[in-house]
């Protein structure tokens, strides 16, 4: 039977270790397995009632000792010119701790009053018990929030614009930082709120007209509810992280692995290596940041984390899952400095097949940090001066190793969209200056495959091992989505077959069939839109878009908190220490499921929102400009319409259609005129008439001009009214055959 130590023993163990005192620390300590588990919890409680504990969470310490990181407030010097600080956490019985401050050259001045982050050390005297070190102050991680500046009489009111918020804020006359009555101002904290009246704030940053494209992100950070603020105590845990040593991890410093990333990307999470053999296999290597290593299960920086669920990410900003302190520098593998990192060693045959994989926790160094376009120029045979030393033996096994998986990949058939991205081009002062469409280069394609493997390779050994984890599961389309898919092509004259089971495969054979035609973005789109969408979930349904039985996230936990969990599962089940996925990880995994799924669909709702007001506020000032673009949908209340040089959607509501009714057929995707029996259908070229642009909205309405190339009659508005009842089923007669002249154009 476990013995159970005494009360003075338990807090002896907490003085000693300040950064173990969880439960589940407290009894690995005293051996204390089973039931016994419920004395030390009764014991715990006793000394919490005692006074002589406090608990923060899970975990407790001793009331009479302050933590290593403790929240201060400056009282003033001595007469010796000496600066003195307070816990504001003191919870103890006895005479509160009076710290010295000891300031480094490069800290800010400090008075009375002043509220900072500190390092403690023990440090007993007659006239102090502690040292402390400046983490940073309090005030410069105060509460911020976006609203519109009201001018008063003597400063004014800060009106925030977060959804489900009525709370105002008052502006000192000396504080308003300039602002404008109407203009949307990001503003912080000034100080602590009194017990009447509202709280206090000064402007930082003033954004002009709400409608101005500078505001677009920050509207939809806070109409969407994302965080953007980490609170004092997360960043504290962030400050006091140290860089991790070889102790426990496999030596990987003279492997010279490489990242490759965007040319404006702030971190890097995954590098790169390939050893090519004789008999024409090839292991490639993928070191990952061991991001667990620095937020530990239940942490403040877990719980951050988890809340937020993934980075998000804006034409001019980013907001991280992590502190800029572990995502841009500890856990980010810059190039010469050694970091930590889980790495995966996976062998593949010349086809492309996986043969073997290993994980190791380890510690490397990058020797380079390169971009996607200089690596594609370098294989094109334009290297410049820093990539041409690694081309022979990095930079072509990199590529050999890419060649080969992508026989393996053709052999898959995983589904093969061709969708262009956007690319918002912005000034300095926030405004659209162009939007490009990213470049797919074979850099591009290359990483990514070897993500993929890497992730297949998790999910291989968490599953082996008996693990839990979070798979990536995307599931196939639903009968009628597919049923929709296969009208749109039909009405285009191509086919998906039916009566079989649906594999990626099929669905290639139609992207194949609509390549370098008039329907080709209009099938990519169709097919994208009948996918279900991708979620975690802890069982595995397979991922049906990449052809994979089993698929998990370990390659970003940068930026999302699923990959941290399969890297703390990897930890657990290799027992490369005591980071693992805990009990309670294990206990939330449905929970955590749930929770990451809708916080990655609210980043890309506040993506899309964003790129739409930004298109919007570019096209804004073209209003009666004529456009170019295809119909991309078509619905009872109007026609959508893909624009070809930026890519925005824009409505043609159907009451500018002209002076007859349009019949809406659901079943092949038109609109038909009830007197001309003109069809408007998916895929169709236009030309239109820029009408409005909304920047506030997003919105884009457009005016009918051109019908596959033919002008377009115009007339009273009629769209809405009643419909002819005479006309209705020569209508339908006339609609019937012209979809069947659609069917036969091919």
């Amino acid at each position: 039977m476990s013995r159970i130590p005494s009360k003075a023993e338990i807090l002896a163990w907490i003085s000693e270790n300040p950064t173990k005192t969880a439960k589940r620390d407290i009894a690995k300590a005293f051996g204390i397995k089973g039931a016994a588990r419920i004395d030390l919890k009764r014991l715990l409680k006793e000394l919490q009632d005692e006074g002589k504990l406090t608990k923060r969470r899970s975990s407790y310490r001793d009331a009479e000792e302050l933590p290593p990181v403790s929240v201060l407030e400056v009282v003033g010097a001595d007469a010796d010119g000496d600066l003195f600080a307070r816990p504001l956490e003191w919870k103890g019985q006895g005479a509160e701790p009076r710290i010295l401050m000891m300031l480094r050259s490069s800290d800010p001045a400090l008075g009375a009053g002043d509220r900072i982050l500190g390092r403690l050390t023990v440090d007993k005297t007659e006239d102090y018990s502690h040292t402390a070190r400046m983490i940073r102050r309090i005030g410069t991680n105060p509460q911020r929030i976006l609203g519109v500046f009201r001018a008063g009489s003597e400063g004014g009111r800060v009106l925030p614009i977060d959804k489900g918020s009525d709370k105002q804020w008052v502006v000192a006359a000396g504080a308003t930082g300039g602002a404008k009555d109407g203009e949307l101002v990001e503003a912080e904290q000034a100080g602590p709120k009194g017990r009447m009246g509202l709280p206090k704030a000064r402007i930082v940053a003033r954004l002009g007209d709400p409608t101005e494209p500078r505001a677009v992100s920050l509207i939809a950070i806070h109409q969407h509810g994302i965080p953007d603020h980490f609170p004092d105590e997360v960043i504290a845990e962030a400050d006091t992280a140290k860089p991790a040593g070889l102790k426990g991890r496999k030596d990987l410093r003279d492997m010279p692995l490489i990242t490759i990333d965007p040319w404006d990307a702030r971190d890097h999470d995954d590098a790169c290596y390939v050893e090519a053999h004789d008999n024409g296999d090839f292991t490639i290597w993928v070191a990952i940041a061991d991001v667990a290593h620095y937020v530990t299960p239940n942490s403040e920086l877990d719980h951050e984390a988890r809340k937020r669920g993934n980075s998000t990410y804006f034409p001019d900003r980013v907001v991280p899952m992590l502190p800029d302190r572990l995502s841009g520098d500890l856990c980010s593998l810059h190039e010469g400095v050694e970091r930590a990192c889980i790495a995966v060693a996976m062998r593949i045959d010349a086809s492309g097949h996986k043969v073997s994989h290993e994980f190791h926790r380890g510690l490397m160094k990058s020797v380079a940090s390169l971009n996607y376009e200089e690596v594609q120029t370098a294989i094109d045979g334009k290297a410049n001066d820093k990539v041409a030393p690694l081309m022979d033996d990095i930079i072509r096994p990199l590529y050999a190793a890419y060649d080969a998986l992508t026989k393996a990949r053709a052999q898959r058939q995983p589904l093969e969209l061709d969708l262009p991205e956007r690319q918002i081009v912005l000034d300095d002062n926030g405004k659209v200056t162009s939007v490009n469409h990213k470049e797919r280069l074979d850099a591009h394609r290359l990483i990514e495959e070897f993500m993929v493997l890497a992730n297949v390779s998790a999910a291989e050994t968490l599953i082996a091992k008996k693990s839990p984890l979070l798979f990536r599961v995307h599931e196939e389309p639903s009968p009628e989505k597919l049923e929709a898919l296969r009208e749109i092509a039909d009405a285009s004259g191509l086919i998906l077959a039916k009566g079989q089971v649906l594999k990626t495969a099929h669905l290639n054979r139609l992207l194949t069939q609509a390549q370098d035609t008039d329907h080709d973005e209009l099938i990519n789109m169709a097919t994208l839109r009948s996918m279900t969408q991708a979620y975690y979930y802890p069982e595995n349904f397979g991922h049906f878009g990449l052809a994979l039985r089993a698929y998990a996230h370990f390659t970003s936990p940068i930026r999302r908190y699923a990959d941290l969990l399969v890297h703390r599962a990897l930890i657990a089940a290799h027992s490369w220490g005591e980071d693992g996925l805990s009990p309670r990880d294990i206990e939330h995994l449905a929970d955590t499921a749930k929770q990451i799924s809708d916080t990655e669909r609210r980043s890309m709702s506040a993506e899309r929102d964003t790129t739409d007001r930004y298109l919007a506020a570019f096209l804004s000032d073209r209003i009666g400009a004529e456009l170019t673009g295809r119909i991309s949908g078509i619905a009872k209340f109007g026609v959508f319409v893909k624009l070809d040089e930026t890519g925005a959607d824009g409505m043609i509501p159907i009451r500018t259609l002209g002076a007859e009714y349009f019949h809406y057929d659901a079943e092949s995707q038109t609109l038909m005129g009830s007197d001309s029996g003109m069809i408007i259908g998916l895929g169709q070229r236009v030309t239109v008439k820029l009408a409005e642009a909304a920047p506030v909205t997003g919105g884009l309405i457009v005016e009918l001009l051109k019908l596959d190339d033919r002008a377009v009659p115009k007339g009273p508005s009629r769209g809405r009214g009643k419909p002819p009842r005479r006309k209705v089923g020569a209508a339908k007669k006339k609609a019937k055959a012209k979809r069947k002249v659609m069917r036969n154009r091919k």
